[in-house]
This record gives C-alpha cells, sequence and structure tokens, in this order.
C-alpha cells in the first residue's frame, strides 16, 4: 500500500507496513478488488462491464466463468482444463482454499441432481428462528396476518428499533431465493427509521411463515429454453402516505426465474396507466441488463 496523500516524511519508493491485518481497514475491499482483478486480466480473463463481479474467458469454443463476492470466488464453465488451471494459478498467487463441487455459497444451499438445481436458504432461515427464539413458534400459513394496514403513525414506538432492523435485514438478505416475501419485505423495510410494535409483530409473523416454508427455493431445471421473457405489474397509488405506487417485476430465462424486484417508485403516478408504464419501463431495463449479461459473457 502505498503512504496516503499529505504524508511527507515517507521517501521515494517506500510503502506503508500495516500493523495490524488488511481486515476490517476501509480501503481493503477495493485494495483486494484490484489486486485480483489484475490477476485475472494477466491470465486472459475479461472483466463484464454490465457486472463488474464476472469475468470471463473463451478459448477454443469452451468458456469459464468467475463470480467474485469479496474474496469468495465462485468458478463454473465447460472448460475444466482451464478451471483447474485457473485454481492452481489462484492457490500460487493468493493461497486459496479449493471446496470443490458447489454446496453452499454465502448463506445458499445448492442442491443439484440429473433432472437441475435447487436454491434455497434452509439453514439461513433457522438460524433466523435461532436467533429470534422462535424455534417452537406456531407456523402461519399466510405471509401477512389478514386485514393488516401498516401505518408510520400508528401503535406504539419500539424501545430498541434494533431488533426490528436486524430482522428486517436478515429478511432482505434472504429475498435472494425467496420470491414470494419479496412484497412483504418490502413493506417492512419502509418503516425503519421508527418501527413500532405492529410492524416487528408483522415481521415475526413472516418467521412464522418462513418455518413452515424453509425448504421452498428456486429450482432450475438442466433442460430449460434460453429464451428471456419478463412479466410486469403495478399497484396505483397504493402508498396511503406518499400516493405513491409499486413496481413489480419478474424476468424468466426459460422456466427459470432468474430477477425480481417490488419497490415504491419515485414520483407519484396521477393514473393507474402511468404507473404501469413505469413499471413496464424498469421491467425493459431489466431485460436488456440480463440480456447484455448473456450476450456480451
Amino acid at each position: 500500500m502505498k503512504p496516503p496523500k499529505g504524508y511527507e516524511k515517507g521517501e521515494p519508493g517506500q510503502v506503508c507496513k500495516l500493523v495490524r491485518s488488511i481486515y476490517g481497514l476501509k480501503q481493503a475491499s477495493r485494495a483486494w478488488n484490484c489486486a485480483l482483478k489484475s490477476f485475472l486480466i494477466r491470465h486472459g480473463y475479461k472483466q463484464s462491464k454490465k457486472d463488474y463481479f464476472m469475468f470471463t474467458k473463451e478459448q477454443n469454443g469452451k468458456q469459464a466463468i468467475i463470480l467474485a463476492y469479496v474474496d469468495d470466488l465462485l468458478i463454473t464453465g465447460d472448460n475444466l482444463e482451464e478451471i483447474e488451471r485457473l485454481k492452481a494459478n489462484l492457490d500460487s498467487e493468493f493461497t486459496i482454499k479449493d471446496l470443490r463441487e458447489l454446496r453452499f455459497f454465502i448463506g445458499i444451499e445448492v442442491d443439484r441432481n440429473e433432472h437441475g438445481t435447487l436454491l434455497n436458504q434452509r439453514k439461513y432461515i433457522l438460524d433466523i428462528l435461532k436467533n429470534v427464539g422462535m424455534e417452537d413458534c406456531k407456523i402461519a400459513k399466510f405471509l401477512f396476518p389478514k386485514g393488516m394496514r401498516l401505518s408510520t403513525e400508528t401503535g406504539e414506538i419500539l424501545a430498541h428499533p434494533e431488533i426490528y432492523r436486524r430482522i428486517v435485514g436478515k429478511l432482505l438478505y434472504l429475498n435472494i431465493t425467496r420470491p414470494d416475501i419479496s412484497y412483504s419485505v418490502q413493506q417492512l423495510s419502509q418503516f425503519m427509521h421508527c418501527p413500532r410494535k405492529p410492524h416487528l409483530q408483522v415481521a415475526l409473523h413472516v418467521i412464522r411463515y418462513l418455518k413452515g416454508t424453509m425448504d421452498w427455493g428456486l429450482y432450475y431445471p438442466r433442460n430449460s429454453e434460453l429464451k428471456i421473457e419478463g412479466y410486469s405489474d403495478a399497484d396505483w397509488g397504493s402508498c396511503a402516505f406518499s400516493a405513491r405506487s409499486l413496481t413489480n417485476y419478474c424476468i424468466f430465462i426459460g422456466q427459470c426465474l432468474v430477477s425480481w424486484k417490488t419497490k415504491k417508485q419515485k414520483t407519484v403516478s396521477k393514473s393507474s396507466t402511468e404507473s404501469e408504464y413505469r413499471s413496464m419501463s424498469h421491467t425493459t431495463s431489466e431485460l436488456v441488463w440480463v440480456d447484455d449479461i448473456f450476450a456480451k459473457s
């Protein structure tokens, strides 16, 4: 690491000696990303312009793909020789631990067979139940209590809001493999600044629902048509406090769901048609992004 600007005691050619580990420093993630990027480019990989954490290399009609999440790397492709060569080079450069066939990645369980791949977060849900102390709770059949309308003004303000924020944060991460809770998480995340007792009750209700559906996840069949399709919808003026609409969309590649979102629109739509067009615009942007990922990877 080079001396910071303004430090004049260092001589030319000198570098900083770290007193502590690089982990925990603000510049650690950027320093690692720069080192990994330069290493992969040096070995013939190209960085995707649509997803900067994806690197690809084509050789003799075969391809190797790398997805990076901080210091966790997911390596896939049909060029097995290149993959083995890359792992050897990575170990020589950085010293890595090879976990072999993918089973578990950043909290996501991967179950594969000859028919397809199932992604779920069963262990993550079990950890949530344990952290909240609801291992023996009753199962809820529906995501939201019937007739529940959350408000920014109704209910007692929580004395310890960090409990609510921690739960919603875990639910946001769980949304990676559970698109069915997307709407509920969007609703709960609106009250992070000042959560109230009814908000916490609904969050705990969602956890009770998850206990009964912890084996659910995303299934990707092995033989699926490579055709990109998108579906969008809008809930016009659904927010009683801001009058803004909700954008909802999901993107499929064949039978495989690859992207989805439920998000409040930035401006107020004056008609249901306007809100639908805004939703279609967001969906189209996501379709173009997914298409570019496949076209240029």
